[in-house]
């Protein structure tokens, strides 16, 4: 079945689009080496997958989530970040509206940068107010990058036909998709306020991946997603270990870009071929591009960034578990969905 798939060109193409797209942008991050660059591969990655036609509706979504990033950290640095209750406030209003938009497929990507956003920049702010301008120019920076190799892959490894005429509409009423944010708040905002409070900076990663997972808990989902987090993120991180301990034979760019770029190949390969099975390939190459490229651009070690990485995905699992399955036992009226 796969052997038949990789023969259809369209697939080729696919293939080819994601590893050129994947290394051109580890080549710049390596080279340039801006704040945050480590994230334009993991962007290019995940816009590849979740977007997989160049429209201008996609182009024009992606933009709005770059300036938006920037705006936030420019507000963010006028000392908003002294009024922790304004600011909490703040916070949690536009995780709300992004919940929203999350539900609809034509802004959900959109939505997951707004997320990462309004978590990061607020957080690391509020002990360094310059910080998060700092940060929101390397996380936009790192998403014009993405944009651009989006659209250039697109552009010069095209397919023969396209068939894109527009975002199917929400399959959920307004009312559904409002009941779905409002969970989801009640699931990720104590951790939030929780983090802000006191400032648990080593548990940044963990409050991201409660606050982006939050509109799919339910019991039996939980249990599912934090077994599949868990094992994608060791497989990538495992297989990030065996990259770096290669990467070390040649420490430089060249080598860098094109051992990824083979890397990339293969998990291309599989994601294309095997469409079931793709979320996890997709997963554990985000996890190696994480860890190789904060380990690498900060100088740390990669053996420590995966165990802590992994002891926060068992903390999420434990986390969505309990909550998801206490809320399930509760009767409050909110809580159930109107037709």
């Amino acid at each position: 079945m796969s052997d038949n798939l990789i023969d259809d060109p369209q697939i080729q193409t696919k293939i080819l689009r994601y590893t050129v797209g994947v290394g051109l942008a580890v080549f710049l991050a390596a080279l340039i080496n801006w704040p945050l660059a480590f994230v334009a591969p993991v962007f290019v990655a995940k816009f590849l997958i979740d977007k997989p036609e160049l429209n201008k509706e996609t182009l024009y979504e992606l933009t709005v989530a770059m300036v938006v990033t920037m705006v936030l950290g420019l507000l963010l640095s006028n000392g908003i970040t002294q009024y922790p209750i304004p600011l909490l406030i703040l916070v949690g209003l536009m995780m709300l509206w992004g919940y929203y938009l999350f539900t609809d497929p034509k802004w959900n990507l959109f939505a997951t940068i707004l997320i990462i956003a309004i978590l990061m920049l607020p957080f690391m702010a509020i002990s360094n107010p310059g910080m998060s301008v700092f940060l929101a120019t390397g996380l936009a920076s790192s998403g014009v990058v993405a944009v651009i190799i989006f659209a250039l892959v697109h552009i010069y490894f095209p397919e023969d036909e396209s068939s894109f005429a527009g975002y199917q509409p929400s399959p959920l009423s307004k009312q559904q998709r409002w009941y779905a944010a409002f969970r989801a708040m009640i699931v990720s905002f104590p951790v939030v306020c929780f983090f802000f409070i006191f400032q648990i900076s080593e548990a940044l990663l963990t409050m991201m991946f409660i606050a982006l997972l939050s509109l799919m808990i339910t019991g039996e989902k939980s249990i599912k997603l934090s077994a599949f987090l868990i094992i994608t993120n060791s497989i990538g991180g495992a297989l990030a270990i065996g990259v770096f301990s290669v990467l070390s034979l040649a420490p430089n760019v060249l080598f860098y870009t094109l051992f990824i770029s083979f890397i990339a190949l293969i998990i291309a390969t599989q994601i294309y071929t095997k469409p079931a099975k793709a979320p996890i390939y997709a997963t554990a190459f985000s996890t190696v591009l994480v860890l190789l490229g904060s380990t690498l651009m900060s100088s740390g070690d990669i053996d420590s960034n995966m165990i802590i990485r992994i002891f926060q995905l068992f903390m999420i699992g434990v986390y969505m578990i309990a909550v998801s399955f206490f809320l399930e036992t509760r009767q409050w009226a909110f809580l159930k969905m109107q037709p």
